[in-house]
């Protein structure tokens, strides 16, 4: 969304059902973060990945399984003795969608500009 002009500037299909050949989207629960970058990292799908997307385009430019579906909203910090920002999601699966249940926090290190 620009929310200076009220306009939709992107959407996709957020999720995939490896059986199809057409992504479609899937059902989700869970929320997006938006980094200083331009990165917008959600989980939320019912397919068990965690994704990310260019702010300003709406292109996925990176996409990785986790143990479960991560039904959550990730959160960013930035570790005090490497100085490399983090984005980490819990990955607990079931509730409302079924599915897989796990207990995992997947953690991953963003390059350094």
């Amino acid at each position: 969304m620009d929310v200076s002009k009220g306009e939709i500037v992107w959407k996709v299909p957020l999720g995939s059902v490896d059986e199809l050949k057409v992504k479609t989207g899937t059902p989700n629960l869970g929320g997006s973060i938006v980094t200083a970058g331009g990165l917008v990292f959600i989980g939320a799908t019912a397919d068990s990945r965690f994704r990310a997307f260019d702010a300003k385009t709406g292109e996925e430019l990176w996409v990785t399984d986790l143990e479960a579906s991560a039904h959550a909203t990730p959160i960013t910090y930035l570790g005090k003795k490497t100085g490399k920002q983090f984005v980490v999601i819990a990955a607990g699966g079931g509730g409302y969608f079924r599915g897989k249940v796990s207990d995992a926090l997947a953690a991953f290190a963003l390059a350094n500009k």
